[in-house]
């Protein structure tokens, strides 16, 4: 797409469908469409991958067909009632969409989930082993070349995921979900990897887009559900619009073609509304209105 927008709004990590999400029910996010003409939805929109493998052939029938159903009821909510959205994918929504990453405003600009810059995809998940084995797998049928493209690695990332089924996510029992998350998520070893990770991701991300995107100057995230504003080595702004899902908080931005605004999302009168401001950056002028181009 190359049609002109005035405001292009950017969030991520929405997880609709699991019991952690804070939004019960899409017609929530209608506030935040205001004063949009188009929006980036940057992965983890909803769980797509398989269901639980612990589960009976019954039970892993019923589930897959929850998210089956989950997934057209998101994209058609998208497709009529929100401004026009593209979907980038995330680790948990491989296949919601053929879009991995967007370059914005001349290429100032970098969007994608995020877990591309993780060797292991999620650092922190009991996933892990198998994550690696399936990535070792994928590059060993690459030539040395092959394996550092960027949309080589996003699209191998991107199958491996689809291979990993869901644990926790799909649990509609509060008590068995919970602990799930704990099992999941909450083992030590799997927090240090967490904050391993969030202390990570600058110099990881700085480091790889030193490559792939030398001219970018903004990198737009999710995946680690640490929202905020970070200088990184080399000069990249990473920011993160963090996730809708408890404990973490949400943010957007906004871009025009001068100005990159982040906000706070908080909730309020059973909505989703723009809270503070949290930074706002000068666009070098593109001279024109930003675009969405096609994919990388």
């Amino acid at each position: 797409m190359t049609a002109k927008i005035g405001v292009l709004r950017i969030f991520s990590d929405l997880h609709m469908g699991d019991r952690g999400c804070r939004v019960r029910t899409l017609d929530q996010l209608a506030p935040l469409f205001e004063g949009a003409e188009a929006l980036v939805l940057n992965g983890d929109s909803l769980d797509t991958r398989p269901g639980p493998v612990h589960l009976s052939a019954t039970a892993l029938a019923a589930a897959n067909a929850d998210s089956a159903a989950q997934r057209a009821k998101f994209l058609d909510f998208f497709a009529h009632h929100a401004p026009t959205t593209t979907i980038l994918t995330g680790n948990h929504d491989p296949d919601i969409s053929t879009q991995h990453a967007l370059d914005l405003v001349g290429g100032q600009i970098f969007v994608t989930h995020g877990d591309i810059f993780f060797d292991d995809i999620v650092p922190w998940s009991r996933d892990v082993p198998i994550m690696r084995q399936l990535l070792a797998r994928e590059f060993a049928a690459r030539t040395p070349v092959e394996r550092m493209q960027f949309d080589v690695r996003l699209a191998a990332f991107r199958r491996v995921c689809a291979c990993v089924p869901q644990r926790h996510h799909s649990e509609p029992n509060p008590v068995r979900y919970l602990l799930g998350v704990l099992a999941d998520v909450a083992w030590p070893t799997r927090t240090f990897a967490a904050f391993r990770a969030w202390r990570e991701t600058p110099a990881l991300a700085s480091a790889s887009l030193s490559t792939h995107r030398p001219h970018a100057r903004f990198l737009l995230m999710g995946h680690t559900h640490r929202p905020g504003v970070v200088q990184a080595p080399g000069g990249l702004t990473i920011i993160n619009t963090g996730s809708f899902c408890a404990p973490a908080k949400p943010c957007a931005v906004d871009l025009t073609a001068e100005k990159l605004i982040v906000r706070r999302i908080v909730r309020r009168g059973g909505g989703f509304h723009f809270g503070e401001t949290l930074a706002t950056f000068a666009l070098a002028s593109a001279a024109t209105s930003p675009k969405i181009p096609s994919p990388v």
